[in-house]
């Protein structure tokens, strides 16, 4: 998915700025806010990107929660599902194209992984067809697709675009979840959809400009003149700490309105 120096800090009769890196700042050399130190279990825990994961697999909850009868069992299969084609083999395809997050995952296990997931995602959208009816099988060509075809960068990269990831990792997660407990679509599925297309555009907004000052940006200088003559000095932590403290916020905002939605249609 997505990730990312000054003057002496302001004297005590200078506001504290949002902009201001406190001195135990996360170390930069991690590709991202939630990746943990390189090697053994600590790389597959980087590779599916927790909180990432966790939001995406919210929207499925949301979708599911639209339904006027909720199954439990078909939210948890449809999770699965996506836990497997997002959680990992999406995130597998991203690693292997180019090595973003620098796990020593090896590239034969990344196929492994993302061949099996994308079959165990696809077995339990057959399964989801014999229960639920042929308003799954779109899904179930599409899905594949766009995880493929978006972490390869396939069809010239022309859906590895903020479009293309709000509709495949927001808007369509929900749409599936909702179909698969209802069999149908209806106004209420489509303009929920349409919230989860803008708040996913809103997090790879913040996600790829994190990205960009994490992982490539070598030096960042600068300064804000405030209006009453104070200066405040840009770096490298204090462009990154408000798009990541976001980014983690909103990820963990999602999950707990998606467990509220559980609570509330499941009790």
């Amino acid at each position: 998915m997505i990730d990312q120096p000054g003057t002496s800090p302001p004297s005590r009769r200078q506001p504290r700025h949002p902009l201001d890196a406190p001195a135990s700042a996360e170390p930069q050399e991690r590709p991202s806010f939630y990746a943990a130190r390189s090697g053994g279990w600590h790389d597959w825990w980087t590779l599916l990107h927790p909180p990432y994961t966790a939001w995406h697999l919210s929207y499925v909850v949301l979708g599911a929660c639209l339904a006027t009868h909720v199954s439990a069992s078909r939210l948890v299969a449809t999770l699965l599902a996506f836990f497997l084609a997002v959680g990992i083999a999406a995130h597998a395809l991203d690693e292997l194209h180019g090595r973003p997050l620098g796990t020593q995952i090896s590239s034969r296990v990344l196929v492994i992984c993302t061949v099996l997931s994308l079959a165990g995602s696809v077995a339990l959208g057959a399964v989801g067809v014999w229960k639920v009816g042929w308003a799954l099988v779109p899904f179930m060509v599409i899905g594949p697709v766009l995880v493929v075809g978006y972490n390869m960068e396939l069809f010239g990269g022309r859906i590895h675009s903020d479009l293309w990831f709000a509709a495949a990792w927001g808007s369509f997660p929900l749409l599936v979840a909702y179909v698969a407990q209802t069999g149908t679509l209806d106004a209420a599925a489509v303009i929920a959809a349409a919230a989860a297309f803008f708040v996913s555009a809103a997090q790879r907004q913040l996600s790829t400009r994190a990205r960009l000052v994490r992982r490539r940006s070598a030096a960042v200088e600068g300064t804000i003149t405030l209006r009453d003559g104070t200066t405040l000095a840009i770096d490298k932590q204090s462009l990154l700490l408000p798009m990541e403290r976001a980014l983690h916020s909103l990820s963990w905002g999602m999950v707990f309105l998606a467990t509220a939605f559980a609570i509330a249609r499941m009790t």
